[in-house]
């Protein structure tokens, strides 16, 4: 049995491992490109792009696992299955069973190598990709910018503030900042406006380039509005440098925990957590897609050479992986916008290619 194992595990392994690295050099390829229309940035040259068209390896690793697994392991189950190795394996007593059960062993074995390069080595590197184009010429967030949202109790009831961040740049630094408090009745009563800034473990808000404007309060209407400038304040938040990291940062630097952490406090300060509540729950289940593509791959072992080559079985698993890939993200978008529980959102797409994988395997050991 150690012999079929390492058979199998070694022929698998390698295709794998050349599948992945194809489809990573020809997405190193286009990165680069890409970043290359970067280039006339202040600061930003041919080498800013190789190494950012690099740090995106990891990432692209990531989500391109199942699908290599599946087109790797398709390949070498065909390959067997063509010279009529599997033929003499089923012969000396690799049932179908023993047969799915060695394969998820591997998949078990490729699930975990993908949940350590999605959770820890792909925010690494995403991180360290987002700093660099930072330091190239900041982070943009788009015309609306990044939105927090935080509540502390005072004297005349709660309050509720409002945050904007416009941009990032290296370093931690946030630029563009604008801070609205409400009172408890939902009137306007403090605009902090400041052109960069910075956010410390605790919380504190290091700000530079300040303008306050403070209005009265409703039984001081008559009074006037209050501006003032400063060169710098420091304003207290319960927002730690985590929380506003993950609302300006893009989600792929995000760990798992982090995404659970940012959603729950979402949920708590009642905003909209749906879509983060999805990406954690995907990023969760994502490397059970490897068992799940193991499985759907070991129904072609079991075709006969009269069945299609190597080369059309293959372009079905391209098929189904990249079917996959759209169902999985279709899934993520449409959970949003139905507002799915987060889990079966981000479950379904694996749940039905199992049962897929279950079915044809079934079929094909018992009738054909």
């Amino acid at each position: 049995m150690k012999t079929v194992r390492r058979l199998l595990y070694n022929d698998i392994a390698g295709s794998v491992a050349f599948v992945a690295f194809a489809f990573l050099s020809l997405f190193f390829f286009i990165d680069f490109v890409d970043e290359l229309n970067d280039r006339g940035r202040p600061g930003f040259s041919a080498l800013n792009a190789a190494i950012s068209a690099a740090l995106e390896i990891p990432g692209h690793l990531y989500e391109l696992m199942p699908i290599s697994v599946l087109i790797g392991t398709i390949y070498a189950l065909s390959r067997m299955a063509q010279s009529s190795e599997f033929t003499i394996l089923r012969t000396g007593g690799l049932g179908p069973g023993r047969a799915l059960g060695l394969l998820a062993l591997l998949g078990l074995v490729f699930g975990l190598a993908t949940f350590a390069i999605g959770d820890w080595i792909t925010p690494m590197s995403e991180r360290q990709a987002v700093i660099l184009k930072a330091r190239a010429g900041g982070l943009s967030l788009g015309r609306a910018g990044a939105w927090l949202k935080e509540r502390r109790p005072t004297d005349s009831g709660e309050h509720s503030v409002s945050i904007n961040v416009g941009a990032a740049r290296g370093a931690g630094a946030l630029q563009s900042i604008r801070i609205f408090e409400f009172d408890a009745d939902g009137r306007l009563v403090t605009r902090v406006q400041a052109k960069e800034g910075r956010v410390a473990g605790d919380g504190l808000w290091a700000l530079s380039d300040v303008t306050v404007t403070r209005w009265p309060a409703e039984s001081a209407a008559r009074s006037a509005v209050g501006h003032e400038t400063l060169a710098t304040l420091d304003w207290q938040s319960t927002l730690s440098a985590d929380v506003v990291a993950a609302a300006v940062l893009p989600l792929q630097t995000m760990t798992t925990v982090e995404l659970w952490r940012y959603s729950a406090h979402l949920s708590a300060q009642e905003q909209a957590s749906q879509r983060y509540a999805i990406q954690f729950w995907k990023k969760a289940l994502y490397p059970f897609a490897c068992l799940v593509m193991v499985a759907l791959a070991l129904p072609f072992a079991y075709l006969q050479a009269r069945s299609g080559g190597i080369s059309f079985k293959v372009f079905g698993g391209i098929m189904l992986g990249i079917s996959f890939v759209l169902l999985n993200n279709v899934a993520g978008h449409v959970g949003v916008l139905r507002d799915w529980t987060p889990w079966i959102a981000a479950a379904a797409p694996a749940l039905a290619y199992l049962m897929l994988s279950l079915g044809a395997f079934a079929w094909l050991v018992r009738y054909r």
